[in-house]
C-alpha cells in the first residue's frame, strides 16, 4: 500500500453493491482516484434482493440518476410499504407504510391523539393518517415535483448492476474480468497490498472494497475480522428465489406473508413477480420449503428456484486495515424489511465523507464502524420485533420466537410504547417513529396510557382534528391516478408494454 496518498481503490466482486461503488467513486472522486473493478462471470451473483426503502433517492440523486430512466431501466414499480400477513396471528394482516403520521403538538406525537380517540370510537385504523398507507391500500400513485419522496421501489437487482456499471465505466471505472486467486498482505502492516487473479494478474491498490457476498474473501479469509452471529435472534437460515410471469397487475407494495416456519415474499415489477420463501432449516427441509413455495406461486417460472444459505449478523468490523466490507460481505439481516440495498448505500456515502485524502487513519476507521454498528443494531431490533411480538404458537418456530430473549434495547423501546404510547427516533437510526408504531400496533402491541396533554381537548375537538387529518388524507389519495396507469405515463419498461401486465 502506498501509505503517503490513497489513489487506487480496488474493488473485489461486483453485483448490486460492487457496481454501486464503482459508480460512486468514479463519478464523485474519479478525478482523484482509479478505481478498478474484479468480477467474473463464473460467479453468479445472488441478485434477490429487489425491494427497496425510500432512502435510495438519496444515492440516486447525488449520482445525478433521474428516477423514470432508472425505473424504464430496471422495469421497476413503486412501492409504498409492506403489507403482513400472518405475522400477528393466522388471518390477521397489516401494513407497514412509508411516510409520516399525522399530526402532534410539542409534547406529545400523533399516536397519543390517536390512542384517545381509539379509545372513545372516534378515530379509526391508525393507517387511515398516513397518506402512503391510503394510497398502498388504493393501489394510487403520482410523483409530483417539489414533494416529499415517501416512495420506495420494486426493482430487478441485476438490472440495477448493469444500469450502475454503465455509469460507472462512462466515468473510467475500469472492469477486470477473472477470478481472484489470492489475497497478498503487507507483511510490516498486515494492510491488503494486492490481489492476484487465476490468470496471474495482480491489481494493486491502497483501499479494497469486498462485495465477493458471503464469502468474505478479503474482510474475512484475508483479514479475520471475526463475526458477530444473530441467529440466536433471527433464526431463518434460508431463501428459495424464484421468478415468475406477472399474471396480476403490480401492486405498489411489498407482500410478506408468514408460515408455520418462516415467511415468503411476492415482489411485483412491471415484467415479472419476484417469489421467496425465507424459513428456517431447523423446522423446513430445503425441499420442503421448495415444494411450498412452487404450490403458492402464480404464472410461468421465468427460472429455476435456487436455495440461498446464510447466517444472520454482522462483521464485528465493517472497516478493517485498508478493507471495507459492502453487501453481503459485511454480514446479513435478512430481508424482511429490504434493507440490503440501503446498507450498501450507507456504507459507501460514509466511506465518501470519511475518506482520507492520504492514509488511513484509525480514527476515521472507528468512526465508521461505529456509525455502522448503531445503525445495524437499529435494523436488527425491528426485524426482531416481527418475529417476536406475535400471537402465533401454531408451531414450534413461532413459539420459540415468542419466547426468545431479545436484546434490551428493542425490549426497552417496546415497554416504552405499551407503557406510555411513547416512540422515537435518533439521527444515526433508520427507522422513523411512524415505521415503529404501525409495526408495533400491527403485531399488536396497543399502548395503555397517552400524554395527560391530550386531554386538553375536548371529545369534539379532538374529532374534529382527527377528522380533518383522515379526510384530508382521502381526498388527496382519490384525486391520484391508479398505480400502474402511472408508471404506464411515467416509466414504462424498455423491455415491455405495461398495458401486457
Amino acid at each position: 500500500m502506498n501509505s503517503d496518498v490513497i489513489k487506487n481503490v480496488v474493488i473485489a466482486g461486483g453485483g448490486t453493491a460492487g457496481w454501486m461503488a464503482a459508480a460512486a467513486f468514479s463519478k464523485l472522486l474519479g478525478k482523484n482516484l482509479n478505481v478498478t473493478l474484479i468480477e467474473s462471470d463464473l460467479i453468479p451473483t445472488i441478485g434477490v434482493g429487489e425491494a427497496t426503502i425510500p432512502t435510495l433517492h438519496i444515492f440516486n440523486d447525488l449520482l445525478k440518476i433521474r428516477e423514470a430512466d432508472f425505473m424504464a431501466s430496471t422495469n421497476a414499480s413503486f412501492k409504498l410499504g409492506i403489507s403482513f400477513e400472518n405475522w400477528r396471528n393466522i388471518n390477521q394482516d397489516y401494513i407497514h407504510s412509508f411516510g409520516f403520521l399525522g399530526q402532534g403538538c410539542w409534547a406529545a406525537d400523533f399516536q397519543h391523539f390517536w390512542l384517545r380517540g381509539f379509545q372513545n370510537g372516534s378515530a379509526s385504523e391508525i393507517g387511515d393518517y398516513v397518506h402512503e398507507h391510503v394510497a398502498c391500500r388504493k393501489e394510487k400513485f403520482a410523483v409530483f415535483p417539489g414533494e416529499d419522496r415517501n416512495h420506495a421501489f420494486h426493482i430487478d437487482a441485476g438490472l440495477y448492476a448493469r444500469f450502475l456499471r454503465n455509469l460507472a465505466e462512462q466515468y473510467g471505472t475500469r472492469r477486470v474480468e477473472g477470478k481472484i486467486a489470492s489475497v497478498n498482505l503487507d507483511e510490516n502492516n498486515g494492510y491488503i497490498k494486492s490481489l492476484t487473479l487465476e490468470n496471474g494478474q495482480t491489481c494493486e491498490g491502497d483501499l479494497f472494497i469486498d462485495c465477493t457476498g458471503f464469502r468474505g474473501l478479503l474482510i474475512e479469509q484475508a483479514l479475520h475480522t471475526g463475526f458477530e452471529d444473530w441467529s440466536h435472534w433471527l433464526s431463518c437460515d434460508r431463501a428459495i428465489a424464484v421468478q415468475t410471469e406477472q399474471v396480476t397487475p403490480a401492486v405498489p407494495y411489498t407482500r410478506s406473508i408468514a408460515h408455520q416456519n418462516g415467511w415468503q415474499w411476492r415482489i411485483p415489477l412491471q415484467n415479472r413477480m419476484g417469489n421467496g420463501n425465507v424459513y428456517c432449516s431447523k423446522y423446513l427441509s430445503d425441499d420442503a420449503a421448495k415444494e411450498q413455495l412452487l404450490s403458492s406461486v402464480s404464472g410461468k417460472l421465468i427460472n429455476e428456484p435456487r436455495v440461498i444459505k446464510f447466517r444472520t449478523g454482522t462483521r464485528r468490523k465493517h472497516w478493517n486495515k485498508n478493507c471495507v466490507a459492502l453487501g453481503l460481505a459485511s454480514g446479513f439481516v435478512e430481508p424482511l424489511e429490504s434493507t440490503s440495498i440501503h446498507l450498501i448505500q450507507q456504507s459507501i456515502i460514509r466511506l465518501m465523507l470519511l475518506l482520507p485524502s492520504k492514509k488511513i487513519e484509525q480514527a476515521n476507521v472507528d468512526r465508521f464502524n461505529e456509525k455502522m454498528q448503531f445503525e445495524l443494531n437499529n435494523i436488527r431490533d425491528f426485524i426482531v420485533l416481527h418475529y417476536h411480538v406475535t400471537e402465533r404458537k401454531d408451531s414450534e418456530f413461532w413459539r420459540y420466537c415468542k419466547s426468545m430473549p431479545i436484546p434490551e434495547s428493542l425490549q426497552a423501546r417496546i415497554d416504552l410504547f405499551k407503557q406510555n404510547s411513547q416512540a422515537y427516533k435518533t439521527d444515526e437510526e433508520l427507522f422513523g417513529t411512524a415505521s415503529w408504531i404501525q409495526v408495533m400496533l400491527g403485531q399488536g402491541i396497543m399502548p395503555e396510557r397517552y400524554h395527560p396533554i391530550v386531554d386538553m381537548m375536548g371529545e369534539a375537538e379532538l374529532k374534529a382534528f382527527l377528522d380533518k387529518i383522515k379526510n384530508s388524507i382521502a381526498r388527496r389519495v382519490d384525486s391520484l391516478p391508479n398505480h400502474l396507469e402511472f408508471i404506464k405515463n411515467y416509466c414504462p419498461s424498455k423491455s415491455i408494454k405495461v398495458s401486457e401486465v
